[in-house]
């Protein structure tokens, strides 16, 4: 079984190697503490500043004033960059799975990898064409592959796990309203100013907890893909589960996926035919940012 680990080093280490690594929150935690020191100056000095033109009472207020305001703000600053050093610190513990080889049997097609996707290029974080989940998920989907095969049918992968960084990539895109090669096969009907109102481009996403996963039914035989109505990622009405736009043999498929999904302690989603959540997923909180090599 090939495992992956978002950090090969200890929590201490990567505490570390991210202060060795970003100047800049060495620069804001010496600001915050040397005028941490300046303030508590000021407090027993009066000889310490006063403006040009001013007097010494009014001068001491003021640096007191001053120094607050900057002590608030470089402690936002800090409490902003340590809060990054706990996720990726977190990430550690997620010891996420390379599904091609806990399950060879699955069909992986790491779309983000490559261009063929609704942003039209490589996405962030996606430096190898790989799907990766956590364990518990790794072991439910191998159950809802074993009952699939009993039919002569198995599973195609899309996404897994996605890191933070991948999702701001989207949040870039979208926002980025000139670009619309692939408008087309993707949102056809959907007006790209809508994109985060309509709900299809939000900046969290359940996959960076790494229990979510995007896939679709297919023949084991020929690898082909079952008829679901409407391709992987597609915003589009027609791809929530209760549309009836889809025919009948296409809405019974979806069926068949759901329910070997739910079968198996996944939760669908409302949006979306091709995306399910482990219920009991181990990270329910947790928001990793590892890139996928």
């Amino acid at each position: 079984m090939s495992h992956w680990r978002p950090t090969e080093c200890s929590r201490e280490e990567l505490i570390c190697n991210v202060w060795d690594n970003h100047g800049v929150l060495q620069h804001f935690l010496l600001y915050y503490f040397t005028h941490l020191a300046l303030y508590g100056l000021s407090l027993h000095s009066d000889q310490y500043y006063f403006p040009r033109g001013g007097n010494m009472a009014t001068g001491t207020r003021n640096i007191r004033t001053r120094l607050l305001v900057w002590l608030g703000s470089s402690l936002r600053i800090t409490l902003y960059f340590c809060s990054g050093v706990g996720l990726s610190a977190n990430a550690e513990e997620a010891d996420l799975i390379d599904i091609s080889g806990a399950l060879p049997t699955v069909i992986v097609d790491a779309r983000y990898a490559g261009s063929h996707n609704f942003v039209g290029a490589p996405v962030d974080g996606y430096r190898e064409a790989k799907v990766l989940l956590t364990k518990p998920a790794i072991e439910a989907l191998s159950a809802v592959q074993a009952r699939l095969a009993e039919f002569g049918l198995g599973l195609k992968v899309f996404d897994g796990y996605r890191p933070q960084r991948a999702v701001d990539h989207f949040v870039r895109w979208a926002s980025d309203l000139e670009d619309t090669r692939t408008k087309n096969e993707f949102y056809p009907r959907v007006d790209k100013a809508n994109l985060f109102s309509d709900g299809y481009i939000a900046e969290r996403s359940g996959h960076s907890r790494g229990s979510t996963v995007d896939l679709t039914l297919v023949d084991l035989t020929s690898g082909r893909e079952l008829d679901m109505g409407t391709p992987w990622d597609f915003f589009d009405l027609s791809s929530w589960p209760s549309s009836k736009m889809p025919s009948m043999e296409q809405r019974a498929n979806r069926a068949l996926l759901r329910s070997v999904m739910i079968a198996q302690n996944f939760r669908p989603l409302e949006t979306e035919w091709w995306h399910f959540t482990l219920n009991d997923e181990p990270f329910p909180e947790s928001y990793f940012d590892q890139v996928i090599d």
